[in-house]
């Protein structure tokens, strides 16, 4: 599976972002698909994930309320729509696929940065 996280930009704070992941691969669809961040001079912080089956989905607490994980199979997409967005919001979004358990998955796609001004 290969993935590719897309739609990052720079915004104000309080604006909206929609992320995408596209993924190839026939299986995408079975997997449980997780969004993380890393912010300059932290550590990777899980951001939400979403189920494969029923398609629940689990955030951060930093992130409750305000970012949504959705995923359309038949495209093979994965979206993380940003709102409300703060600038310590800013940083480099992963997408990732087949999780093998607490914040650890098989394949992972390359960043995709966001950047909030104040």
């Amino acid at each position: 599976v290969q993935l590719q996280a897309s739609g990052g930009g720079l915004v104000q704070a309080g604006d909206s972002l929609r992320l995408s992941c596209a993924a190839s691969g026939r299986s995408f669809s079975s997997y449980t698909v997780g969004w993380f961040r890393r912010a300059p001079g932290k550590e990777r912080e899980f951001v939400g994930r979403i189920t494969w089956g029923a398609g629940n989905t689990y955030y951060a607490d930093s992130v409750k309320g305000r970012f949504t994980i959705s995923r359309d199979n038949a495209k093979r997409t994965v979206y993380l729509q940003l709102n409300s967005l703060k600038p310590e919001d800013t940083a480099v979004y992963y997408c990732a696929a087949q999780m093998l358990g607490p914040d650890r998955f098989g394949y992972w796609g390359q960043g995709t940065q966001v950047t909030v001004s104040s």
